[in-house]
């Protein structure tokens, strides 16, 4: 998960006491165990309460039940066989092309740690220890760890220690909030909410819609009930938290308002107001839009100084990352108490300053913006799929785009014409959007037709007519995969560049961790700008500098680029 291996024996003990494919299985994922499931597999050999601990260690040793380890004793063979065994046959063979398929190979810690269990296991376990021991320390001096484990790990703890928590401002405890709107977004919220004891009023046009949005909840509780990982009384307890209601009446006593509706300034507006007609003095208002400006949103509101925005990811119960965007007149109390919040939540904050579609929308538009773009340019659309995938991505392009859903996409896109007016300036992309959400009515996964089709029996798979929107057709020998690749991810992380230049972004932390939490760039690479770092300033405003010339001028380098690139500067120093 952070980008190294488990060097302290793990890759030599763990498959010597469970056998390579489950050893494999849990490494190369970062996959968590329980107490219990450990002790099951075989990796622990008791389980005593943490009190009691230290005590049963030293009667063991007295008792002379701490035996030699397995692999030291006679007559020891490795669980599932030797690495050249029939066993053995049938796990690294698929393990590795399972590895390929997975990592696209962007990944050394990943490498090493199949490297050190195949190597491992056909030596003696002190051979296979300085095996490990040597991959570990070619490891730790890769790019691709360092900046994992700067971003994953330490940037990650510093932000959610409250690295950007104002200071002066007294730390708030959130007991109750209301969600206003009961779609998959606010059901979210509610969920994530209650699950960490803070009492929810779940609100929207009628209690038939607002019940459906506490059912939600439900449904993934009992599923751990029934799986046996929760109690029904938790779970009970949990769906106590969230009250289901038709009306504002419940606002008398809440410390924060989360509306989740439409993304449409004058109904966000129209809540506003309806809420602090009604919400006690000092309550703050977070609006959950993931484009729409903060500043513009805030016109509504009474008290502008109480309004923050606060974007949440879907699935929310899943993305762990929340982007709280300060408006122009968002005061420290709003910022440390929607920080509170998120704490309360466990998730990680990152706060940006106010712009169009922020900091995560607005780059990981480029993403999908630049697939239509090679789409365009006649490349074969499951070659930017794939190349997506290829350069990094958890997803390709055309299936981030379905899942955000298509007609967002438009309707942002529409917004953003009617906000610039004149100044912007329309392009291949806006009638791509126009011919597939208008004129075909592919809105996405959310009505089984997209830029994928999704038939209720059998796998998803490229819409075939994306062939007919294409003026030519490049032959796949003609196009180069890994400059499909390098664009994708340049384009990205040239927009976070122009987001840091313009203030929205103040932290390279934030830009980092934000960009791998909230979009998924290539976490092999740190973030966005700790891969402009990997790349050297140098080599990347020289890249794009190319792609400009050959692509248009949405690749054309910034000016604070371009004077990083002539002074051989790094964003982390």
């Amino acid at each position: 998960r952070i980008g190294i291996l488990p060097g302290g024996g793990g890759t030599q003990r763990l498959p010597r006491l469970i056998g390579a494919q489950e050893a494999l299985g849990m490494m190369l994922t970062g996959r968590l165990l329980d107490a219990k499931a450990a002790l099951k597999m075989g990796i622990l050999h008791e389980i005593v309460p943490a009190d009691e601990l230290v005590a049963t260690a030293k009667k063991r040793i007295f008792e002379r039940k701490v035996l030699p380890a397995p692999w030291d004793q006679k007559g020891y063979r490795i669980p599932g066989g030797q690495v050249y065994s029939k066993g053995g046959m049938m796990v690294f063979p698929p393990a590795n092309a399972l590895y390929r398929r997975s990592t696209y190979d962007n990944y050394p810690g990943a490498r090493n740690i199949m490297k050190c269990v195949y190597e491992g296991l056909m030596v003696d376990i002190d051979t296979g220890l300085r095996i490990e021991a040597r991959y570990f320390t070619n490891l730790l001096r890769t790019k691709e760890a360092k900046h994992m484990i700067r971003s994953i790990f330490i940037s990650m703890q510093e932000l959610n220690k409250g690295l950007r928590r104002p200071e002066g401002v007294a730390k708030s405890e959130i007991k109750k909030i209301a969600v206003i709107g009961a779609g998959l977004m606010g059901a979210g919220i509610a969920y994530v909410s209650a699950k960490a004891g803070i009492d929810v009023i779940l609100i929207d046009r009628n209690m038939e819609a607002a019940e459906k949005g506490k059912d939600y909840s439900a449904k993934i509780l009992s599923k751990r009930v029934s799986k046996g990982r929760m109690k029904g009384a938790a779970r009970d307890a949990i769906l106590e938290h969230i009250i289901p209601a038709d009306n504002y009446d419940g606002l008398k006593d809440i410390d924060l308002v989360i509306e989740a509706v439409f993304e449409d300034p004058k109904i966000k507006a129209d809540v506003v107001k309806a809420c602090e007609a009604v919400m006690p003095e000092g309550a703050i208002f977070g609006s959950n839009t993931s484009t729409l400006p903060i500043t513009g949103l805030a016109e509504a509101s009474a008290k502008p100084e109480n309004f923050v925005g606060i974007h949440f990811f879907s699935p929310v119960d899943k993305m762990m990352l929340v982007e709280i965007i300060k408006g122009d007149k968002t005061g420290d109390e709003a910022i440390a108490r929607a920080l509170d919040f998120v704490a309360a939540i466990k998730k990680t904050p990152i706060v940006v300053n106010d712009s169009r579609g922020f900091y995560t929308s607005r780059v990981v538009g480029t993403y999908v913006a630049e697939a239509l773009h090679m789409l365009e340019e006649g490349v074969p659309p499951i070659m930017i799929e794939n190349a997506g995938r290829a350069a990094g991505m958890p997803v390709g392009p055309f299936v981030l785009a379905d899942e955000v859903g298509l007609d967002v996409s438009y309707k942002i896109a529409a917004a953003g014409k009617a906000a610039l007016g004149d100044k912007y300036v329309e392009g291949p992309i806006d009638r791509l959007l126009e011919e597939i959400v208008i004129k075909q009515g592919r809105h996405g996964r959310k009505n089984g037709k997209g830029l994928f089709d999704y038939p209720e029996k059998g796998k998803k798979h490229i819409w075939a007519g994306l062939l007919e929107l294409q003026d030519k057709h490049l032959d796949p020998s003609e196009v180069d995969m890994e400059v499909l690749g390098q664009r994708f991810l340049a384009i990205q992380a040239l927009e976070t560049a122009r987001c840091f230049e313009e203030n929205v972004l103040t932290d390279v932390r934030e830009a980092d961790v934000g960009g791998i939490l909230g979009f998924g760039f290539a976490p092999f690479t740190g973030g966005p700008l700790s891969y402009i770092d990997m790349v050297g300033s140098a080599d990347f405003v020289a890249r794009i500098a190319s792609f400009a010339e050959t692509y248009g001028e949405r690749f054309k380098p910034t000016k604070g680029l371009n004077a990083m690139a002539e002074a051989g500067e790094t964003y982390y120093k």
